[in-house]
């Protein structure tokens, strides 16, 4: 039976200062009873957009601006507020993109559940104790106040308040991002034994392609605000049928298999304030043809499911198995990432070394003081021309160590020595000046640049203050920076701002200003983890050819195996602080030997496993 019904629903954001945007176009599709839809796409590719349109939670400037959203028969679109918030957690309920920071700071668990409970009286009440059971949480939780728990349990407290009054519907909005990998494993677990538990049906919006797909009944793929696929996950696994979904299948592998490979989609989504005459994504495709320059093409029926594609639709897709990466074609082809090699050539004398060194924060309240050892008797090396990646979950005390090595905190014990350096004794103008040989890439592009500065100014920081460069030659370095990390021409990005500059443009960006100082050591610290799935793969094989063309040391700091496979010679394994496994990429990955280290490749998904 039907449960929720869209229709050809459009949503138009309307700022006083741009031109509109039609961020969802023209939208169709249907959740039956107690089904799983997976809702899969790029950052701004519309999807939570869709997601609050469905809830009627958009605010100005955006607004429906045609369609109909009906919920067990009833039009939402036209719903009273009133109607609306007797419908909201009763019937209709909703994970936030950003739930660990949406509960109420100042409250406990406990009081989160009463004003649920109070804003629906006529709802039957469900105790919240046995609500936190289900999701896993021990009673005592009630009595905590959010700060005081961590992103997991937060994360559970968000889904448990979710489920609280029997929602026959539940729109997740990336529930996991944010969380490491066995946090996140535990998390989905929960969600499909409560799902067949309790019998409701889900809407899961992620740009995670292997969670979405392992999880769901039916998968929709979004592209430029419109659904470009649309079939059961099973039969998108076998057989993709928009070049699109074959690009996100495509930049997603097992670290676990002995040949890996990953590729990426190049160019960027389309300007949605513009007019566009044929299918949206013929720029980026690698079967574009004239009819695809020409004609939008419609959401038709094709191999059991719906495709918005002209070469799909007149079968002329070449063939593709299951998790497989486009061989070699012309110019707009998705390139392709091979795997670190375990034969590259190994400097005898380390850049950096990190001996017995140990961490322990003390924090004092009031008369007490209370200690925190974040790092135990850690040792390891970086070569130039290798990639060491530092694996393990949130809290494992990786930034710690990119602290460590990076002088801006000195250990409690131990020595960090760059060359005959002991950086751990270094002081003031010594410190300034070893920095230029350590530089970092920052986990997030978005936030690590000005956003009121050019391109050109950001370069041009390091270049004045650790080059000692002037006047013009600091723009002739800046530009031969960008065409080092493969923006060409630098002419077009030097003057632009970061709001200008795609995700993956922008790390390039980030990239670039770290090697400005020509440092021997670059630090890595989850650089592609705030970047959608179908780049990540063009910026791992940037570090990669950076690493070793220019004969850096990189520590690559993750939590996600695949990139760790892909990118690193080495991979060292920290558990609580410890290092509980270290050797070659294959060795440790392609046969762990610690439990821990087992733990987390047992945690990433295996979508691939239903397409067999």
């Amino acid at each position: 039976m039907t449960l929720l019904s869209v229709q050809n629903l459009s949503v138009t954001y309307t700022p006083r200062d741009h031109a509109a945007v039609r961020a969802v176009h023209d939208v169709s599709f249907t959740v039956d009873d107690n089904e799983f839809v997976g809702l899969l796409g790029e950052s701004g590719c519309g999807k939570s957009t869709l997601g609050n349109a469905i809830l009627r939670l958009l605010t100005p400037p955006a607004r429906i601006s045609g369609g109909t959203v009906e919920f067990n028969g009833r039009d939402i679109t036209t719903a009273s507020q009133d109607e609306l918030r007797d419908m909201r957690w009763v019937d209709l309920s909703t994970v936030f993109q950003s739930s660990m920071n949406s509960l109420n700071p100042v409250i406990r668990v406990e009081d989160q559940f009463e004003d649920t409970f109070e804003a629906h009286r006529e709802a039957p009440r469900t105790d919240p104790a046995e609500l936190l059971r289900m999701v896993s949480l021990e009673p005592h939780v009630l009595k905590a106040f959010p700060h005081e728990l961590s992103g997991g349990m937060k994360q559970r407290v968000a889904l448990a308040l979710a489920l609280a009054l029997r929602p026959k519907l539940v729109l997740l909005d990336e529930p996991t991002t944010g969380l490491d990998v066995v946090v996140q494993r535990s998390i989905l677990d929960e969600l499909r034994t409560l799902r067949e538990r309790l019998g409701f049906a889900v809407i899961f919006i992620s740009h995670d392609l292997g969670t979405v797909l392992e999880l769901a009944d039916r998968v929709m793929v979004m592209y430029g605000g419109e659904l470009v696929e649309d079939r059961p996950a099973a039969e998108m696994l076998r057989d993709p049928r928009h070049p699109y979904t074959r690009g996100l299948l495509g930049s997603y592998a097992d670290p676990r298999l002995a040949e890996v490979k990953v590729s990426y989609i190049p160019g960027r989504p389309p300007d949605l304030s513009r007019e566009h005459r044929g299918c949206l994504f013929t720029a980026r495709c690698p079967y574009a043809e004239d009819q695809c320059r020409e004609t939008h093409p419609d959401l038709l029926e094709n191999h059991g499911g719906l495709v918005r594609c002209h070469v799909a639709q007149q079968e002329r897709l070449p063939d593709t198995p299951p998790g497989a990466v486009e061989g070699a074609a012309p110019i707009g082809a998705f390139s392709t990432v091979s795997p670190a090699s375990d034969t590259a050539e190994v400097e005898v004398r380390p850049v950096l070394t990190v001996e017995n060194v140990s961490m322990t924060y003390r924090t004092r309240r009031g008369l007490r003081t209370s200690s925190t050892e974040a790092v135990r008797d850690v040792s390891l090396a970086l070569f130039g021309g290798r990639v060491t990646a530092l694996v393990g979950q949130s809290g494992s005390g990786k930034s710690t160590i990119a602290r460590l090595v990076t002088g801006v905190e000195r250990p409690t014990s131990g020595t960090v020595s760059f060359g005959e350096t002991r950086v751990d004794k270094l002081r003031g103008r010594a410190l300034r000046n070893y920095r230029r040989h350590v530089q970092m890439v920052f986990q997030d592009p978005f936030s690590a640049l000005n956003p009121t500065r050019t391109v050109a100014y950001a370069l041009s920081r390091p270049l004045v203050n650790y080059r000692g460069l002037r006047g013009g030659a600091v723009r002739d370095r800046a530009a031969e920076l960008l065409e080092s990390v493969g923006l060409s021409p630098a002419g077009q990005f030097l003057d632009k701002l970061p709001h200008q500059l795609s995700g993956g443009q922008r790390q390039r960006v980030v990239t670039a200003r770290a090697l400005a100082p020509e440092p021997e050591i670059l630090i890595a610290d989850e650089p592609i983890s705030m970047l959608d799935v179908s780049i990540r793969a063009e910026i791992l094989e940037l570090l990669g050819d950076l690493a070793r063309t220019r004969r850096l040391a990189m520590l690559y700091i993750t939590h996600d195996l695949l990139s760790a496979r892909l990118l690193a010679d080495e991979v060292l394994v920290l558990n609580k602080g410890r290092l509980v496994e270290s050797g070659a990429t294959l060795d440790v990955i392609g046969s762990a030997q610690d439990d821990y280290t087992r733990l987390l490749l047992e945690s990433i998904p295996n979508p691939f496993a239903r397409a067999r």
